[in-house]
């Protein structure tokens, strides 16, 4: 044998858990490998979302993704482009009439992973960054795994289970959550080596383990990894006696987050104005009749086949198949000692925190900002999480038992089991706990899981015949069955689809795009339009739009001030105020679709004359109107009023004597007196962070431009700094003098200067 043969095999003996999970991964993969199909909903796109799905029909597989399609996708284009053209993303010009972008967090500007998309083609790069999640999932659980000193099968097994758990499987689509919660297995692991050893590179890892997490998109996972790390330093330093170690562990922690600063910072900017600061809710408490799903997670149906009938399938999904599941039992049969103590901490952490106890009701009594204001089921994967690292545990120790023919742990596992499943089908099949159609879901969806686990039991009784070779041929069979059930699970929910689907651009939008200039349109389309073809918005999607614009709009309904929605700004067609807010916002454009013809959802164009809305195209589904009474992106003021209460502003903005082409509403007193005369505004440049306006006016003037107010923003005259007035309840206004100026508007957050 050669000696490049024998570096192979020498290469293959070292690493051939990872050869397996890249395997794996790239079995998983295939559609894309082979066919160039990305995992991406676009047929969901296509058949559900206006325009598309008035020319397009067709069966889809998952439709439980929707803001992979109106959020997660078109913001990730936004920011990739702002980078390509040299400049930081951190406001949005196409929703809410302007809104914080980096500050959204959910659009993970500064993620090393957006990396990808300087080296391949955008929807490539897109589809690398989802497929490399379960990857780098598999990757972490198992060094960390390996860390604790347990087999590499073990680990294998553990990384298996974690790398495809319900968590990671039904968030995928998004490569936001995924990539912040995968990042506890590698944080860990980064703790554990520093305990062992010291060496500048596991010192460095840390920090940026959890940078990674808090830079991917979702501050709620990276804060529970965060609570995760912090109880295993602690534990780690009560096992080891090692309080040095324990304050720089701590210490690589908050340099993670120091690291992740400029994300937090433009986040909390944003969020202390949007609607999320009074937003608390309870919601996605998991009920305990939900736990039925770490062994069958399709008791309660399943959103691909249309049968889900109970819960939250994306958001309380733990699963972590069969063989993790019943060896972590395995693994809490035999004594609770090092760091299986850890692992039960963390289950209890999810059990206080997700499920309806005192200690969920107390957090949101309390009112716990982020805690109080999300999802409390995302905690889920650290239970995912510590059953997988549990059930490498239970290998070991299955090992070890079938070594010592210790017959006894077998039994308790195969009595336990035996006795679970006999109470569960007794409950199917001989009560009448649920309407029948319900028992038929429950039912059929309770066989598969069983079988698996008649087959776990089956092998590890088989095992204790104490030979070897069928021992060794066990534990591959308990690998193979791992892997075929994560992978019928993960299959199962995630859709690869066809690129031609991907936001195919109408004639419609064809339209629009050339025509829009500075102004905004207006029609029964979202961020899956606005922010893909860059068209202007008034109503949006988003947990952290400003809460005063979301007022605003609110009021165009019956003039009266009502709390802003809690992620969605939805304009009122038939609101007694509605024109003015058209006229106001720029809004020269309303888009819409033949069938609509005059019902409720539709715009009421009819109610226009000929003259003040004009048709200006029209195809085989969709028609455009122009608004011929719209006011411009930026206009000249030459009059002001002051109002300070917000129901005041609105009462005075929307009465119908009140000039607003000429006067603006403003909530103190500008430092210069506009006067009456002519005057023109024009924009000359208008990017993301920055508006360049020139105005030419022989007397004082007050500018007014139609994008929402934000403290970030900056104005200087002819490079002098001036300031910003809130105009019109939620818009911009500067105060500017005689002549011919150039008004630039930048934005920049406090505590964030670039």
């Amino acid at each position: 044998m050669g000696k490049a043969a024998k570096n192979i095999i020498r290469f293959i003996q070292r690493f051939w858990p990872f050869i397996v999970l890249v395997c794996f991964v790239g079995i998983f993969s295939l559609p894309y490998i082979t066919k160039g199909r990305i995992p991406f909903p676009s047929k969901y796109l296509v058949t559900f979302f206006a325009p598309w799905n008035a020319s397009y029909g067709m069966p889809v597989k998952n439709n439980a993704m929707p803001d992979v399609i109106t959020q997660i996708y078109p913001w990730k284009q936004l920011t990739i482009d702002a980078w390509k053209q040299g400049y930081i993303p951190l406001w949005n010009p196409y929703a809410f009439a302007g809104t914080a972008h980096a500050g959204n967090y959910q659009t993970a500007v500064f993620s090393p992973m957006n990396l990808l998309f300087f080296i391949l083609p955008f929807i490539d790069a897109w589809s690398f960054m989802i497929l490399l999640q379960p990857l780098f999932a598999a990757f972490g659980t198992y060094l960390f795994l390996r860390a604790l000193d347990r087999s590499k099968v073990a680990s294998l097994i553990g990384s298996i289970g974690f790398m495809f758990c319900g968590f990671i499987t039904t968030w995928m689509a998004y490569g936001t959550l995924g990539y912040a919660a995968l990042m506890l297995p590698f944080i860990l692991w980064s703790i554990v080596i520093n305990f062992k050893k010291h060496s500048v590179l596991s010192r460095l890892m840390l920090p940026v383990f959890v940078a990674i997490s808090f830079l991917s998109g979702h501050f709620q996972i990276s804060l529970y990894v965060c609570i995760a790390a912090i109880l295993f330093i602690s534990f780690e330093g009560l096992q080891k006696r090692n309080w040095k170690e324990v304050v720089r562990s701590l210490l690589g922690l908050l340099i993670g987050v120091g690291i992740a600063a400029p994300q937090l910072l433009l986040t909390y900017h944003a969020y202390v104005a949007s609607t999320r600061t009074d937003s608390f809710i309870r919601s996605e408490i998991i009920p305990w009749s939900y736990l039925i799903t770490l062994f069958s997670p399709d008791f309660y149906g399943n959103p691909v086949t249309r049968n889900d009938w109970f819960g939250h399938y994306a958001e309380w999904g733990s699963y972590v198949g069969i063989v993790p599941l019943m060896l972590s039992i395995i693994a809490l049969c035999v004594n609770l000692k090092g760091y299986k103590k850890y692992f039960l901490i963390l289950i209890g952490l999810v059990i206080a925190l997700a499920f309806p106890t005192p200690i969920a009701d107390l957090l949101f009594f309390l009112k716990f900002p982020i805690l109080s204001t999300s999802a409390a089921s995302r905690i889920i994967f650290i239970l995912s999480f510590a059953v997988v690292a549990l059930a490498s545990f239970g290998c070991d120790e299955l090992i070890v038992a079938w070594k010592e023919k210790n017959k006894k742990l077998i039994l308790r596992l195969v009595i336990g089991c035996i006795v679970f499943l006999a109470i569960v089908w007794i409950v199917l099949l001989g009560m009448k706990l649920l309407p029948v159609d319900k028992l038929v879901i429950a039912k059929r969806n309770f066989v598969l899981p069983t079988a698996f686990a008649l087959v776990v039991l089956t092998i590890v009784t088989a095992g204790l015949t104490g030979k070897k070779k069928l021992q060794t041929i066990f534990l591959v069979g308990l690998l193979g069955l791992s892997m075929f059930d994560m992978y019928r699970y993960a299959t199962k929910w995630m859709p690869f689809e066809e690129r031609k689907y991907m936001y195919p651009e109408s004639s419609s939008i064809a339209f629009l795009k050339k025509n829009i200039d500075f102004n905004r349109v207006f029609g029964n389309i979202g961020g899956e339009v606005g922010n893909t073809y860059k068209l202007p918005l008034i109503e949006g999607y988003d947990a952290m739009y400003r809460a005063r614009y979301g007022e605003f709009i609110n009021a165009s309904s019956k003039g009266i001030v009502a709390p802003a929605g809690r992620s969605v700004v939805q304009f009122d067609k038939s609101g007694r105020f509605n024109t003015d807010v058209l006229q106001l916002l720029a809004v020269r454009y309303i888009y819409q679709r033949k069938s609509d013809g005059r019902n409720v959802w539709a715009f009421p164009v009819w109610q226009y004359s000929a003259g003040d809305m004009v048709k200006r195209f029209e195809d085989e589904y969709y028609e455009v109107y122009e608004y011929t009474h719209a006011y411009p992106r930026a206009f000249l003021a030459s009059s002001y009023v002051v109002r300070r209460d917000p129901q005041e502003i609105i009462d005075t903005l929307f009465r119908k004597d009140f000039d607003k082409r000429n006067i603006l509403v403003l909530e103190e007193e500008p430092n210069s007196k506009p006067e009456q005369g002519e005057g023109i505004a024009t924009i000359e440049k208008y990017e993301a962070n920055r508006v360049v306006i020139q105005t030419n006016s022989p007397a004082p003037k007050l500018l007014f431009l139609s994008d929402v107010y934000d403290a970030g923003w900056e104005a200087t005259i002819d490079g002098k700094k001036t300031k910003i007035y809130r105009a019109d309840y939620d818009f911009r206004a500067v105060g500017v003098p005689a002549g011919v100026h150039t008004i630039e508007y930048r934005y920049r957050p406090k505590g964030f200067r670039i």
